[in-house]
């Protein structure tokens, strides 16, 4: 009865838009019409729509429901479960641990194939297990005369040096040009007597300049006590935090400097880097003092 009474409704809303809709387009005329068939197809179409909408709406329709309830709390059935085929394939593989490189084994092999600087150099350019490489720019290896009487051993390398390849680059390289001087010592000098050899204790440039870490400091000290083995400096001097750290295994330069100590059998004399003289200038005094215990060694050991 309710479908019957429905669509009997529907008829009548039909035919009373029908009328509406022939009294709107009375300004059509015929010759007109059956040029527009498309669009009074649409047209016929919108209007009826548009009169069941409203006698819809004024029925308190508000919302678009279907015939058949449905119960939006239901669940979804659950698939049942495939049983494991015990005849399926072998047993799972086991999976296999993957051992952690031994860095350190390894930079210690590559540094002592190494025969003489150049060869270690090759060594060093060609070492791929250390992080640093991948964001330096250049490698910093070394600059002065290998020959000299003193080799000097800098921090890890700077922007500066990052960009030039070369240690102590930039305003650092020239105090530290007016150090050596005042003690009589030139890095381009012809004389090895009288020239110094400048490297860092790190080739390639941490970022942001930080403090390299334990586990890259015990990675590079094969290289460079292999490097200050080959070079054979009468006396190594440490200038800064790295390089105490990493030969000597302890850092706080203000402790460590003016004393005396031994590196790779030779002696070695801690004293401040010049970055940190260019920030601390009061610290001159001091560097002052350690430059002339270092020319009086070269003194004695001259003799």
């Amino acid at each position: 009865m309710g479908r019957l009474l429905m669509r009997g409704l529907r008829r009548y809303m039909k035919q009373a838009a029908i009328t509406q809709r022939g009294a709107r387009n009375q300004r059509y005329r015929r010759s007109d019409l059956k040029d527009m068939n498309g669009v009074m197809d649409s047209v016929d179409t919108y209007w009826d729509d548009r009169a069941l909408l409203e006698w819809q709406v004024e029925l308190g329709a508000d919302e678009a429901i279907s015939e058949a309830p449905v119960n939006r709390y239901d669940l979804e059935p659950a698939k049942p479960k495939t049983p494991p085929n015990p005849n399926a394939g072998g047993k799972p593989p086991i999976p296999v641990a993957v051992k952690e490189l031994d860095t350190v084994a390894l930079a210690q092999s590559a540094a002592a194939g190494a025969g003489d600087i150049e060869g270690l150099q090759a060594a060093l350019d060609g070492f791929e297990h250390c992080h640093l490489k991948k964001g330096a720019r250049k490698m910093v290896f070394a600059a002065g005369q290998p020959a000299a009487r003193v080799m000097i051993v800098g921090d890890a390398p700077s922007r500066e040096e990052d960009v030039a390849g070369m240690p102590f680059a930039g305003v650092q390289g020239d105090l530290l040009a007016k150090m050596m001087d005042a003690i009589s010592l030139r890095a381009d000098a012809e004389d090895a007597a009288r020239s110094v050899y400048l490297t860092t204790a790190m080739p390639w440039r941490v970022p942001g300049d930080a403090l390299p870490n334990a586990k890259d400091l015990a990675m590079m000290r094969p290289f460079l006590e292999r490097h200050i083995a080959l070079a054979n400096p009468d006396v190594v001097i440490l200038m800064g935090n790295t390089p105490c750290q990493m030969l000597l295994g302890r850092g706080g330069i203000r402790g460590l400097r003016g004393k005396w100590t031994d590196v790779v059998g030779r002696p070695a004399m801690p004293m401040a880097h010049p970055v940190s003289l260019l920030k601390n200038p009061l610290a001159k005094r001091d560097a002052w003092a350690d430059l002339l215990s270092v020319q009086a060694k070269l003194r004695d050991l001259a003799t």
